[in-house]
């Protein structure tokens, strides 16, 4: 008989035990709630009145308050997006890859995306630096448009990418230039075929074309550098570097014109058909 009341008290006193320890969780997360809708309000005003560092450090506060809710992705994309306003790129990069390493099926993917595309955009210094930057911003925009290519991102991320593949292009022009005034030809030819090969679209073609020209005539191949002047006119007739490669053949060479009428897909596709 003692021994069931022994056993009838340690269940009561377990079952006590259990109930108080079930009503500190449920207040203790209710209060955790509390802290964290605070905290992201606060964070808003913050951010509201431009005072970027302390939204930051509200935001991250608040993602790491409750983790497991739906307010903290946005928090950690917010508290990215303050750092950003503050040029604080490299910090807004590391929250936003801690974003997708956590948060990677969260409804605001491409807003963050398209937000680590900008910080990359912001870190490139020119086209006579490392490239790191342009490269790792290009494929953050390539991927906003390839996931989401009617959203009001997917608008910006083409037009900063097209000014991206200006930056690229102007690159392999300066470089190509290095290597046309050492003499080494076939570096030079390189980088000047990149340009024609990998960005057609900028206004680095038409020097491309007329550097192709330039060193295939100085190096005997002047076939080949008719070919290339041939692409040039039939482009760019009107060109000031259209007028530089004419000087190139002095009088003994008359440039074939083609008919500006005639269209096709690319001057990659232009060049090829020459060449077959």
């Amino acid at each position: 008989m003692k021994i069931k009341i022994l056993f009838f008290f340690v269940f009561l006193s377990l079952y006590s035990c259990s109930s108080e320890k079930k009503e500190i969780s449920s207040i203790k997360e209710l209060n955790q709630t509390q802290e964290l809708i605070t905290s992201y309000t606060e964070a808003m005003n913050a951010l509201e009145q431009n005072d970027y560092f302390f939204s930051a450090q509200k935001f991250l506060e608040s993602e790491m308050l409750f983790p497991q809710s739906e307010w903290a992705p946005k928090s950690l994309i917010m508290a990215s997006y303050s750092y950003y306003m503050l040029d604080y790129y490299s910090l807004a990069i590391e929250n936003l890859k801690r974003y997708f390493d956590i948060y990677s099926n969260d409804k605001n993917e491409i807003y963050a995306r398209y937000l680590m595309a900008l910080c990359y955009f912001e870190l490139i210094e020119g086209e006579k630096r490392d490239t790191a930057a342009i490269f790792l911003a290009k494929e953050q925009f390539q991927i906003v448009i390839n996931s989401s290519p009617n959203s009001e991102y997917a608008l910006d991320s083409q037009f900063k990418l097209n000014l991206i593949n200006d930056l690229l292009a102007a690159k392999e022009i300066y470089l190509g230039r290095y290597y046309l005034n050492k003499n080494k030809w076939i570096p030079a030819m390189n980088r000047f075929k990149t340009v024609l090969d990998d960005y057609d679209t900028t206004v680095y073609v038409e020097e491309a074309i007329h550097r192709l020209v330039e060193i295939n005539y100085k190096i005997g191949l002047k076939e080949e550098a008719k070919k290339y002047a041939t692409l040039l006119g039939y482009n760019y007739q009107s060109s000031d570097w259209y007028k530089e490669t004419y000087k190139i053949f002095n009088s003994d060479y008359s440039l074939v014109l083609k008919n500006n009428q005639k269209s096709k897909n690319s001057i990659l596709d232009k060049f090829k058909n020459l060449l077959n």
